[in-house]
C-alpha cells in the first residue's frame, strides 16, 4: 500500500502544479489520487493522532472550520484542514497532497475537516471522526436534495459516527433533539451551542432554520449550551460559557457568523477539555482571515469589494438581514449553479434599495423579482466579464465599497478572472 499512496502522491501533486499553472485550483489532483490509491484518505488521514473533528451543516461549515481550526492551532495543535472548502472527498484528498509525506504521513495533532452533507455518511464511516459539529439545517440545494428531512437523515448518520464528542446547535429545529434520535454511546458527550433567546427574536427572520412538520420539537431553552452568543456587535460577539464571558471578532456581519464562532468554541472546549483557555478563542479570531466568498473583501486598485455569497434562501436572507444600511452600488450574479431560482420570491429583499448591475444565465429571472418587489435595476448584461467591468468601471462610492451578492459558481469565477487563484475548488 505504501507504494500506492507513493505513486498517488507523486501524480496528484503532479496534476495539481498543472492545474494551477492553468489557472486555479482543482480537486481532480484529489481524484487522481483515490484512483490510483483507493485507500488513500484513510490510509493518510487515520495516522493522526488525535483524529478527525467533522463540521457540517447546510450553512457556514467553511467560516466554522476555519475558526475552528485556528483556535485549536492557538491551543498549540497541529492541525491539518481542507482550508479552501474542499469538502467532497476528492476535494479533501486534493488538500491532503499540498501537505503529506511520500510515505503517507501528514504533520497534524488532529484534523478538522468540512464535510459535504450529501457525503457525510460515506466520508465518516471513512474517517471514523471521534468529534462531529452540526451547524444547522435550513433550505438548500432543493434540485439535489429535494427537501430537508433528507438532509436531516443524512446527518443524523454522521451525528451517529462520532465516537466520542458531539455538538449541535439548540437553535435549529432539527438538531435541538437530533441527540434523541441517534443509538446512545456511553462514549460519547453531547453539548450544544446557541444564542440568547433575545438574540434570536430579535433577529428579522430568525435563524432561518428549515421548519419542521409532524412532530414536536424539543423548546431550544431546555437544552443548555456549552457556549452561547450573549451580545451582538456589527462584526464581534461576546461569547459565554459557565466559566467566563469573552469577546470574539466576527468575519463580516450578523448572528449567523457568531453562532459559528460558538460552535466552533464548542467544539474546541470538547476537544480540549481542561486545557481549553477561552483567551486563546478571542486571540485566534481576532486574526484571523475571512474565507473566500463569505463577506471577504477584496481591494482591486484602490477600491475595496466586498463578496457575498448567496448559496440558498437561507444564506441570502441572513446576509440580506445583516446589512446595516442598503450598499451604495450592486452588482448581482446567478447561474445554473442556482438551477431553479424560484426560492427569490420567499426572500424579503427590502434591504436594498437598487441593483446596478444583473449577470449570469439566471439574470433575468433576478431582474423580474427585484422589479415586483420595487427595486430599482440599472442593467442586465449577459456577458460576465463585460458586467464586471461595468460595474467595478462606476464612481468610487462615498462609503468606500462596493457591494458584489454571487452564487458559489460566479464568486469562484469572477474571483479567478480577477486575479483571485488561490482555491482548490470542490466545495459546494
Amino acid at each position: 500500500m505504501t507504494l500506492r499512496i507513493t505513486a498517488a502522491v507523486l501524480v496528484g501533486r503532479a496534476v495539481r502544479v498543472a492545474a494551477r499553472l492553468r489557472g486555479g485550483g482543482s480537486a481532480i489532483p484529489g481524484k487522481i489520487a483515490m484512483t490510483i490509491a483507493p485507500n488513500f484518505l484513510e490510509e493518510t488521514i487515520s495516522r493522526i493522532p488525535q483524529g478527525v473533528v467533522a463540521v457540517s451543516g447546510s450553512n457556514g461549515k467553511s467560516t466554522t472550520t476555519n475558526m475552528l481550526a485556528a483556535v485549536l492551532r492557538a491551543h498549540g495543535l497541529v492541525v491539518f484542514t481542507n482550508p479552501s472548502g474542499g469538502n467532497l472527498p476528492q476535494g479533501i484528498a486534493s488538500a491532503v497532497l499540498s501537505e503529506v509525506s511520500l510515505s503517507g504521513r501528514l504533520n497534524a495533532d488532529i484534523a478538522v475537516l468540512e464535510i459535504d452533507e450529501g457525503y457525510g455518511i460515506g466520508l465518516t464511516t471513512l474517517l471514523k471522526p471521534r468529534t462531529v459539529l452540526l451547524l444547522n439545517i435550513q433550505i438548500d440545494q432543493l434540485n439535489r436534495f429535494h427537501e430537508p428531512e433528507r438532509v436531516v437523515n443524512m446527518l443524523r448518520g454522521v451525528a451517529g459516527a462520532a465516537t466520542r464528542n458531539l455538538i449541535l446547535n439548540r437553535d435549529d429545529n432539527h438538531l435541538v433533539d437530533l441527540d434523541t434520535k441517534i443509538p446512545a454511546s456511553a462514549a460519547r458527550s453531547v453539548t450544544f451551542f446557541g444564542a440568547d433567546p433575545a438574540l434570536i427574536e430579535g433577529a428579522a427572520h430568525g435563524v432561518a432554520s428549515a421548519q419542521r412538520f409532524g412532530d414536536s420539537r424539543i423548546a431550544a431553552g431546555s437544552r443548555l449550551a456549552a457556549v452561547t452568543v450573549s451580545s451582538l456587535g456589527p462584526s464581534s460577539a461576546v461569547l459565554s460559557t459557565a466559566e467566563a464571558s469573552f469577546p470574539v471578532r466576527l468575519p463580516s456581519r450578523g448572528l449567523h457568523y457568531a453562532l459559528d464562532a460558538a460552535g466552533a468554541t464548542a467544539a474546541a472546549r470538547a476537544v480540549l477539555g481542561q486545557a481549553f483557555d477561552t483567551s486563546l478563542v478571542t486571540t485566534a479570531l481576532e486574526g484571523l482571515a475571512t474565507v473566500y466568498g463569505r463577506g471577504e473583501l477584496l481591494t482591486i486598485g484602490d477600491e475595496s469589494v466586498e463578496i457575498i455569497m448567496m448559496k440558498n434562501p437561507a444564506s441570502l436572507q441572513l446576509n440580506l438581514d445583516a446589512l446595516e444600511t442598503a450598499p451604495e452600488q450592486v452588482f448581482l450574479a446567478v447561474d445554473e449553479g442556482t438551477p431553479d431560482p424560484s426560492w427569490i420570491y420567499d426572500i424579503d429583499l427590502s434591504a436594498l434599495d437598487h441593483v446596478d448591475l444583473i449577470t449570469g444565465s439566471k439574470a433575468n429571472q433576478f431582474a423580474v423579482r427585484l422589479r415586483y418587489a420595487g427595486i430599482p435595476v440599472g442593467g442586465v448584461d449577459l456577458d460576465i466579464r463585460n458586467a464586471v467591468k461595468k460595474f467595478l468601471a462606476l464612481p468610487k462610492p462615498s462609503r468606500g465599497r462596493k457591494t458584489m451578492i454571487l452564487n458559489y459558481e460566479q464568486m469562484m469565477l469572477i474571483r479567478n478572472s480577477l486575479g483571485f487563484k488561490d482555491l482548490e475548488g470542490g466545495a459546494k
